[in-house]
């Protein structure tokens, strides 16, 4: 990003708002991709639970012994 300074110094002024506008492009991109993280970090969590819980009932299954009840 060149600039130009017409033969005069570059003051102290110059540099902070070159600095403010790069920074708050920045800051925009940033939160313009924030509803998207969310929506991944989300579908990430879901799917994490979800194989955990499918794994769980089908180890439950071949752990679980048969318990049968009979009164005398």
């Amino acid at each position: 990003m060149a600039t130009r300074t017409n033969g005069r110094r570059i003051t102290r002024d110059d540099l902070q708002e070159a600095f403010s506008r790069l920074a708050g492009e920045g800051e925009s991109t940033a939160k313009a991709a924030v509803p998207q993280a969310a929506v991944v970090a989300g579908a990430l969590a879901l799917a994490v639970v979800a194989l955990a819980y499918l794994a769980g009932r089908r180890r439950g299954r071949h752990r679980s012994a048969v318990v049968e009840i009979r009164r005398v």
